[in-house]
């Protein structure tokens, strides 16, 4: 019998190595070699004006789906209003009363000193915009959509006193039918009410449709690692399918798989850390699409119908739009579900609980470094048994190594000999050669979900730690840049302490596998170099507890070196 625990380690550095490759291979920009990436290249889309958004090639089945080419009425030029709260800078264009762009205001950018996480745009570079409208016209008819001329009839401005401030759009008369949008914004919130007052002087009864979408180019954002990765896309949230994300790549091949009907939910646009949402009321029917614009340009909405409404009357639809970072206690209260554009992938069921763990923990240390290496601590005593069991077997296991090489050595020329000799000597020791593997392979699922936790939780971005560590999001640099790789102490600590666990190991009977398990930390080490601080900080705080157990029971069996 060969020794399993090798051969598994050995395949978890192969697949480490052939992902690693991967990702260099995209640093580089070349495209990859086993893994494709799932989102089109970064293309520069032109700012989404009405002017810049073309019938699409195709539309959707559905005929209630908005026309990005509805004319919109000539001779009125667009204005931008702006609004700034506590929490939000937010510019509106009077053009369909869109928003256009979105600044966060408690969010610094970590790519720009000195400047705002700025979230929705409309340049050359970047276009993310808020949209709504109404369709259902008769034929040859237009009514006011995203493209239609309106006019702000209030202030723009915050009255002294008042938390809330409505902003009133209004279009013209336009097929009969006068659109007027109220944004309702407040001070120290990131959610929108938005109300659509639909007034009929059709002379006929009509029946109308709203639409809200969100429009984004399909560019991953700025300064995403290519160590790790975090989806960026448009998503919706059904109750018979729960949270769904859509990949631009399939919506380019008109392969996106997702839920089109619903009378609860909401569609989004997630990235890392941030994101938006429109939200409708539950018990109103609508149907969900996600559609290609342009070249590099997508768009994800909902259509949802509306009373039949009689000539000469008015009716309002109240939709809410989110824009802001994905804090999770936030989120849950806004909408149930909504905290899920949080993405932890298949290990949410782990995760949710480990980050309610390290809010609660944080409440107490006001400090989310501090919370992290509490949280290890705590892991660390809930696998206290566990980890004693595999410790102790790699321990026997380093007490008979001698005995091991020693009769490798001897029997050499006779491969069959060698491993009935070997199950005997286990048998003799009482040692059980997966004993070190099980027991840690328990608690790998837990590890990986606190990964997650620590890479999607936005309240890292900015959170300083002790001394040098400033962004918990962002990687240690603490001896400078040196070639474009960041140098920091925190993955230098971690590399040393990953070769003291090395140490502690037993070794293996192979020399060149004995080589390999004192290369694998160095090679993992490189990655390090670039994760955020606060994964850097989380590993090295794990890999501190473990040497201290080790190195106990070690001890304790006499085989410390």
């Amino acid at each position: 019998m060969t020794d399993i625990r090798r051969t598994i380690l050995w395949v978890i550095f192969g697949f480490s190595l052939v992902m690693l490759w991967d990702q260099w291979q995209v640093h580089n920009g070349n495209r990859p070699t086993f893994f494709p990436s799932t989102n089109p290249p970064a293309v520069s889309a032109a700012p989404a004006r009405p002017s810049a958004i073309p019938n699409p090639a195709s539309v959707d089945a559905q005929a209630s789906l908005p026309q990005d080419g509805a004319p919109a009425v000539a001779n009125q030029a667009s204005e931008v209003i702006e609004v700034q709260t506590e929490v939000l800078k937010l510019n509106f264009d009077t053009l369909g009363a869109s928003l256009t762009r979105a600044e966060l205001l408690k969010h610094k950018d970590v790519h720009r000193p000195g400047s705002n996480e700025v979230l929705m745009d409309n340049t050359k570079e970047r276009v993310y915009l808020a949209q709504t409208g109404l369709v259902g016209a008769p034929t040859g008819t237009n009514w006011p959509t995203h493209k239609t001329p309106m006019r702000l009839m209030t202030s723009p401005n915050f009255k002294e006193g008042e938390d809330n401030l409505v902003l009133r759009f209004e279009s013209e008369v336009i097929g009969g039918v006068k659109l007027i949008k109220r944004y309702t914004v407040n001070k120290n919130s990131y959610l929108l009410l938005v109300d659509h007052e639909i007034v009929n002087q059709s002379g006929q009864t009509i029946s109308p449709q709203v639409y809200v979408q969100l429009v984004r180019d399909g560019n991953k954002p700025e300064g995403e690692s290519a160590f790790y990765s975090t989806f960026t896309g448009p998503a919706v949230y059904t109750n018979a399918k729960k949270y769904q994300k859509i990949e631009f790549s399939d919506i380019e091949k008109n392969k996106a798989d997702f839920e089109k009907k619903s009378d609860v939910g909401y569609v989004a646009m997630v990235q890392h850390y941030f994101a938006s949402a429109w939200l409708m009321g539950d018990a109103q029917p609508r149907d969900l699409y996600a559609r290609k614009i342009d070249n590099n340009l997508y768009s994800v909405g909902m259509v949802a119908p509306l009373a039949d409404q009689a000539n000469l009357s008015k009716q309002t639809h109240q939709v809410k739009l989110f824009v802001g970072p994905q804090e999770e206690k936030t989120l849950e209260n806004i909408y149930p579900g909504l905290e899920l554009v949080k993405d932890y992938g298949f290990l949410t069921i782990l995760s949710k609980p480990l980050y309610w763990l390290l809010y609660e923990l944080n409440k107490y240390l006001a400090n989310w470094g501090w919370s992290i290496v509490a949280l290890v601590v705590l892991l660390k005593l809930a696998f206290y048994w566990l980890n004693s069991q595999a410790y102790r077997s790699m321990g026997k296991m380093k007490a008979i190594n001698p005995k091991i090489m020693e009769m490798r050595e001897r029997l050499k020329d006779n491969p069959q000999q060698m491993q009935t000799e070997m199950m005997k000597i286990y048998r003799e020791e009482k040692v059980n050669p997966l004993g070190g593997c099980l027991p840690i392979a328990v608690q790998i699922p837990f590890f990986i979900a606190l990964y997650w936790v620590l890479l999607s939780s936005v309240e890292m971005r900015n959170a300083p730690w002790v001394g040098w560590i400033h962004d918990l999001a962002a990687p240690d640099t603490a001896f400078g840049v040196w070639f474009g790789v960041p140098i920091g102490l925190l993955p230098i600590l971690m590399t040393l302490t990953s070769l003291v666990q090395t140490w502690l190991n037993p070794t293996p009977p192979d020399p060149i596998q004995a080589k390999m398990m004192w290369i694998m930390p160095l090679a993992f080490s490189v990655m390090f170099f670039f994760f955020p601080s606060g994964l850097v900080l989380y590993w090295l705080s794990n890999n501190i507890l473990s040497i201290a157990q080790q190195w106990m029971i070690n001890k304790q069996l006499g085989v410390v070196n």
